[in-house]
């Protein structure tokens, strides 16, 4: 056999992938007490996805708080744009609220 296969560098798991390119996430701002500003990422299917983990990843890159609650994910201030590269960067597609 040869060195050089072709699918060597393919994920074990390709409907992982396909599963996060299918969901279709939804990044709003709300404003809660004190004006203080949520950004809160929704659209994810409960079983595909691990929120607590992708929250942390979210929050560390961010350097922010957050939590999940209901199936979508909430970090603390106006992450709007960097939220949607960062999640993008993961294979996920993202809208406009």
């Amino acid at each position: 056999m040869s060195d050089d296969d072709p699918f060597a560098d393919l994920p074990d798991d390709l409907t992982e992938d396909l599963a996060r390119a299918e969901q279709r996430l939804t990044v709003r701002i709300e404003r809660r007490t004190y004006n203080k500003p949520v950004t809160i990422v929704e659209g994810f299917d409960d079983d595909s996805t691990d929120l607590k983990g992708l929250a942390s990843e979210l929050k560390r890159s961010l350097g922010t708080g957050g939590t999940v609650d209901d199936g979508a994910i909430e970090l603390q201030g106006d992450h709007s744009d960097r939220v949607r590269d960062l999640l993008r960067d993961r294979g996920f597609s993202v809208g406009d609220a």
